[in-house]
């Protein structure tokens, strides 16, 4: 017998806020029929193509360390790059924790990032990025 993943859930301050923060990042939605709402303790949000869920739960602790799990977010196809993702969450809020852009060559590596609560997360690149420094090296 095996366990699958129902949902990823973050601990917050304020869990409304936070969800709609995440929303556009992740390009997630409400729960149909069940709206997050201002005040809510609780918001689920979740992506309208693949159903993968992240709850949002108000939590007395503040976070005060470094995250044990963070997500790893690639730009969805056709979206643009690393780069191009990096600015719009940049203007969208997010703080720039540490860059490891090229760490293993032209083109490589990510960038961590943090939401408005200090949760860490990073943006890799696009997978047509890593295709294209493939065929690149492939000659």
């Amino acid at each position: 017998m095996t366990s699958f993943l129902s949902h990823l859930t973050v601990d917050c301050a304020n869990a409304y806020d936070l969800s709609e923060w995440w929303k556009p990042v992740l390009g997630y939605t409400d729960l149909p029929g069940d709206p997050n709402e201002p005040g809510h303790e609780e918001c689920m949000i979740v992506d309208p193509d693949t159903g993968q869920q992240v709850l949002f739960i108000e939590v007395p602790d503040r976070k005060t360390t470094k995250n044990r799990l963070h997500l790893d977010l690639r730009p969805r196809p056709g979206s643009g790059g690393r780069d191009d993702e990096l600015e719009r969450l940049l203007d969208h809020g997010a703080t720039q924790v540490a860059d490891h852009r090229g760490i293993y060559g032209p083109g490589s590596g990510w960038v961590v990032l943090a939401d408005p609560e200090g949760n860490e997360f990073c943006i890799l690149r696009s997978q047509e990025e890593i295709d294209e420094q493939t065929q690149a090296a492939q000659g």
